[in-house]
C-alpha cells in the first residue's frame, strides 16, 4: 500500500505545507522503498534515488538532513502500516467466534502481506541492526501488540453463542502460548526476508497457508506438547 500525502509528517522530515514539495517527498519516500527491495541500504545512492523521480540531490536535502533520517522517515512509514493493517486482523465479522482455523490463517496472511509489502525496508533494518543502530523497538512493540491481538483467538464465545456478551480473557498460559506462535510465525517471515533459505520464500503464498496450520497447532498444544483445545468451540479439523 502506497503511503499518502497525510503520513509524510514524520520525525526528520522538514515539514511542507505546499503540496508539490510534500509530493516529492512522497515520491522520495516511495521509490527508496521500492529500489529497497533489490539492495542494500549501503548500495542505496541518493544521487539514483533523485534521478529515479526526477528530483535534485538538493531537494532530498532540503528534506532529510541524511541519508540516516530517510531511512528513519521509511521505518516510521512501514510501522505505521504496520499498526493500520495487522492490528485490525482478523477482520471484524469475517469469521466466528472459536472458529480458530479460519481466525488463525487470516491472521498470518495479513502478517505476510505486510511484510511482503515492505520486505526492502524490513531486510534493511535488520541488516543495520546487526552493526549499527538497534531499529527493532518499534517492530518489537509491533509484535507485542500483535500477540494481545491473537489471544482474542482463544476467547470464548459467550453462552449461547451471542457475541454481544463479555467474553473472559486468555489465561497467562493461552497468552503465552499465542506469544510463542507469533514468535514463530514472525521468525520464520525474517528469516525468508533476509536469507530466503526455502523452501518457501515471502512470495509464495503457500507460506501463509502452511504458516497458519502451524500456528493452529501451536496453539492446540499445551507446554507438555499434549494436545490441547482452546476455550470455546473447537475450530474445524
Amino acid at each position: 500500500m502506497p503511503p499518502r500525502i497525510a503520513q509524510v509528517d514524520l520525525p526528520g522530515v522538514t515539514p511542507s505545507r505546499q503540496q508539490r514539495s510534500r509530493e516529492t517527498t512522497l515520491a522520495l519516500l516511495t521509490a527508496g522503498a521500492e529500489l529497497l527491495r533489490t539492495r542494500s541500504l549501503a548500495e542505496l545512492s541518493i544521487s539514483e534515488l533523485c534521478a529515479d523521480i526526477g528530483a535534485t540531490v538538493g531537494a532530498f536535502y532540503s528534506r532529510f538532513d541524511s541519508k540516516e533520517a530517510y531511512f528513519n522517515a521509511l521505518l516510521a512509514l512501514t510501522l505505521q502500516d504496520g499498526r493500520e493493517q495487522l492490528l485490525r486482523l482478523p477482520p471484524v465479522g469475517s469469521v466466528q467466534p472459536g472458529e480458530l482455523d479460519a481466525q488463525c490463517r487470516l491472521l498470518v496472511r495479513g502478517t505476510v502481506l505486510w511484510m511482503r509489502r515492505h520486505r526492502g525496508v524490513l531486510r534493511a533494518a535488520l541488516m543495520r541492526s546487526e552493526d549499527g543502530p538497534n531499529n527493532w523497538t518499534g517492530f518489537k512493540e509491533l509484535a507485542q501488540v500483535l500477540s494481545q491481538r491473537a489471544a482474542l483467538l482463544l476467547r470464548s464465545p459467550a453462552p449461547g453463542g451471542s457475541t454481544r456478551r463479555r467474553k473472559p480473557a486468555a489465561t497467562a498460559e493461552e497468552r503465552k502460548t499465542v506469544a510463542f506462535g507469533v514468535q514463530v510465525v514472525l521468525g520464520t517471515l525474517v528469516n525468508a526476508i533476509l536469507n530466503d533459505p526455502g523452501p518457501l520464500s515471502i512470495d509464495d503464498d503457500e507460506i501463509a497457508d502452511r504458516l497458519g496450520a502451524c500456528l493452529v497447532l501451536l496453539l492446540r498444544a499445551g507446554p507438555d506438547g499434549a494436545p490441547h483445545e482452546p476455550r470455546g468451540r473447537p475450530g474445524k479439523r
